[in-house]
């Protein structure tokens, strides 16, 4: 293990739940948005998106020939493996004034819940701050380190 490793895992950590707070973000401002995208001729209301993460890993054998060969620098970390649609139906509001309204007076709204969006943010912003604190407890270490080779 290589004093940087947890830089680099608290790095990669900190880039995906910024992009996780990004979509969240664009979930809520999106969050009234009946016409999210034209498909075969008609309006779709936008549909909530959602960050897939996974953890960076490689098999075995070859993590271990990239380690004797002198390479493979990222062993640790996240990664954003894909930004998914979530399949819930969108919701139906009554509004018979409205452009987009059917012949029931019923508008398809995007399936976005503010509340759980809060909810992923929270969880998404405390994340960020745990990995933050990380990075800088392996600095603070990292530094120790240096401090101890300089004094011998």
């Amino acid at each position: 293990m290589r004093l940087n490793d947890g830089f680099e895992a608290s790095a990669s950590a900190l880039t995906a739940q910024r992009l996780r707070m990004d979509v969240i973000a664009s979930n809520i401002a999106n969050a009234e948005t009946s016409r999210g995208r034209y498909v075969n001729g008609r309006w779709e209301p936008y549909a909530r998106k959602m960050v897939v993460l996974e953890p960076v890993r490689k098999p075995f054998p070859e993590l271990l020939n990239a380690k004797l060969a002198g390479g493979e620098r990222r062993t640790a970390g996240v990664k954003a493996a894909r930004i998914m649609e979530d399949s819930s139906p969108p919701r139906l509001v009554y509004n018979p004034a409205h452009p987009d309204a059917d012949e029931d007076g019923y508008v398809r709204m995007p399936n976005v819940d503010i509340l759980k969006e809060m909810v992923d943010m929270i969880s998404a912003t405390r994340s960020y701050e745990a990995n933050v604190t990380a990075l800088n407890a392996s600095k603070a270490m990292f530094t120790k380190a240096l401090e101890i080779g300089r004094q011998s």
